[in-house]
């Protein structure tokens, strides 16, 4: 585990795999930390070097007070990679990861050769769909939203399943002025025309059963840039790198291998 302190805010990071290896960045959802992707990673190609962070608000990394920008959000992302030395990565973006992604590669097109829009868009709800869910947060915490949250991250099946407590006990136990920080990061978010003057590999990626951004909204960012790809993944909500590692992981590597990557 390492902080990089970039002055406002405290990056927690971390790089598995050799510093040669060809380097695939994943950022997480809101109300999640890195370890949202710890179930595809048994899955990947050996050799990869794989870089994930907690975002401002989340995880390990220190909380500033909200609101938070997407520039911002973005440009902690650019200083984490610029500090590590990576060019040319596989960038993959889950919800408001996806939106990192969209951002950082109109603006440091040089740090990314390819990227993977998991579960996500260009523009993700209205303000006030967002104004509601920080007011939530404001008066009862992140507990309060949480059962509704549960139920659009996952299908219905995994609902029952055990396993669901681990992750909402991960959405509630992150900071809520993180939470509504990002929020508003994502409330003020519209990246419809620059994604449309993107112009490097893509692969969308959606879960059937996604209650917070459904196939259809991640198939009409992905359509956005010429040649992209889209994949569904059947029996998933909004986080299928928990619901279906293996196919996840199966997608993601065909998409390395393609753009040759791996």
């Amino acid at each position: 585990m390492k902080l990089l302190d970039l002055g406002d805010v405290r990056l927690h990071y971390r790089v598995d795999g050799p510093d040669d290896g060809p380097p695939v960045v994943f950022v997480n959802s809101l109300g999640t930390d890195l370890r949202l992707w710890d179930p595809i990673l048994p899955h990947l190609p050996d050799g990869l070097r794989i870089i994930r962070f907690d975002k401002r608000g989340h995880g390990l990394s220190t909380c500033p007070p909200s609101p938070y920008t997407m520039g911002a959000l973005v440009t902690d992302t650019e200083r984490l990679l610029d500090h590590l030395g990576v060019r040319d990565c596989v960038f993959v973006g889950l919800s408001i990861g996806g939106m990192i992604a969209q951002g950082l590669a109109v603006k440091r097109l040089d740090m990314i050769r390819a990227m993977v829009l998991s579960n996500t868009a260009a523009k993700i709800g209205n303000p006030e769909l967002w104004a509601e869910r920080i007011e939530g947060v404001q008066q009862g915490g992140i507990e309060s939203l949480a059962d509704a949250v549960m139920e659009r991250w996952f299908s219905k099946s995994f609902q029952d399943k055990p396993d669901l407590e681990l992750w909402r006990n991960m959405l509630t136990r992150q900071e809520d002025e993180g939470y509504m920080g990002c929020s508003a990061a994502i409330s003020g978010t519209d990246f419809y025309t620059t994604t449309a003057s993107l112009r490097l590999p893509t692969l969308g990626i959606a879960g059937a059963e996604d209650g917070s951004t459904p196939p259809d909204l991640v198939r009409e960012t992905t359509d956005l840039i010429p040649g992209s790809q889209f994949h569904v993944i059947r029996k998933a909500g909004h986080l299928p790198c928990v619901e279906q590692p293996e196919e996840y992981a199966a997608v993601l590597t065909r998409f390395l291998k393609e753009v040759g990557h791996v």
